[in-house]
């Protein structure tokens, strides 16, 4: 192939991945609209969680989600751990005194009420799958331990090329965000009639929900400053963000020590190998009989 030729090839290859990355948003919004990537600070390998937004985050969760869906996997003491929200022990003791469990049996063979203890795993909300279903028009909540990783979606081409180099992992969060942010009442026109139970949602697939819109602009207060003003606006847009950022700790809890010790490998290998290297050099500077290797 000429030079002419093969820069000529280049300039397709590269016009073609531009009319792609446009032409995604209109191929999917007739079946599913990918969510915008929003910025996040625990992204990218250097990442790391904002404490406040964990803080906040899950200040939602408890007021709001967690009177329908269950964390089964976290307890109360993590939120104390390094590298989550980091609460005070006596704040997640005093929390967890909020809690009743159900404990037992005791020595008579029967269970019994108790205050909880930083030990315990979240309450749910329900006894039961059935009676999650009956309170809920027959729709089953998840659990949110890991929601934040089990939810994902294809980004199509060529996005997921450069996903491979921005190293974009965020799906889970992005999605969480962009489905609490999705609701429109009324449906957009031409949106066949919905059903008692169902409720549109711009990006969740087939834009049929049976979960209501959660939450509203100004429902959750968040701790003031010293001005005596909220340090970030109160609307569904922030509250999706506090959210999906503390639902990515659940599901990730140790993400930091993770990122910490990948970089400290990274460097030990680099260091390693450079010294292998200049050593390979030292060692074969010369050959067995005494004159230069080269």
């Amino acid at each position: 192939m000429t030079l002419p030729s093969f820069r000529q090839a280049c300039l397709g290859l590269a016009a073609g991945l531009a009319f792609a990355a446009l032409a995604a948003p209109v191929q999917a919004a007739g079946e599913r609209v990918i969510p915008p990537a929003q910025s996040w600070s625990f992204s990218g390998p250097f990442g790391k969680f904002d404490r406040a937004q964990l803080q906040r985050g899950f200040k939602v969760v408890k007021e709001v989600c967690a009177n329908c869906h269950s964390m089964s996997l976290i307890r109360l003491r993590n939120l104390s751990q390094p590298g989550g929200p980091e609460f005070t022990p006596g704040q997640v003791t005093a929390l967890a005194a909020t809690y009743t469990i159900k404990d037992g049996p005791n020595e008579t063979g029967e269970m019994f009420d108790r205050p909880g203890r930083p030990a315990d795993a979240f309450p749910a909300p329900f006894p039961n799958e059935q009676a999650a279903r009956a309170a809920n028009g027959g729709a089953y909540p998840p659990d949110l331990s890991v929601l934040a990783k089990a939810r994902t979606y294809e980004r199509g081409f060529p996005r997921f090329v450069f996903d491979i180099f921005t190293q974009y992992q965020e799906q889970g969060p992005d999605y969480i965000h962009a489905l609490m942010v999705g609701y429109k009442d009324p449906p957009p026109a031409g949106t066949p009639e919905l059903l008692p139970g169902q409720y549109y949602n711009t990006y969740m697939p087939g834009h049929l929900i049976a979960m209501p819109q959660p939450i509203q602009d100004g429902q959750v207060e968040y701790p003031k400053g010293p001005d005596g003003k909220s340090p970030v606006p109160e609307t569904i847009d922030q509250y999706g963000k506090d959210v999906a950022a503390f639902m990515v700790w659940m599901a990730e809890p140790h993400l930091e020590a993770r990122k910490r010790t990948g970089l400290q490998v990274m460097l030990f290998l680099l260091v390693f190998g450079s010294l292998l290297y200049y050593t390979k050099k030292k060692v074969w500077s010369r050959m067995p009989d005494g004159s230069p290797a080269h």
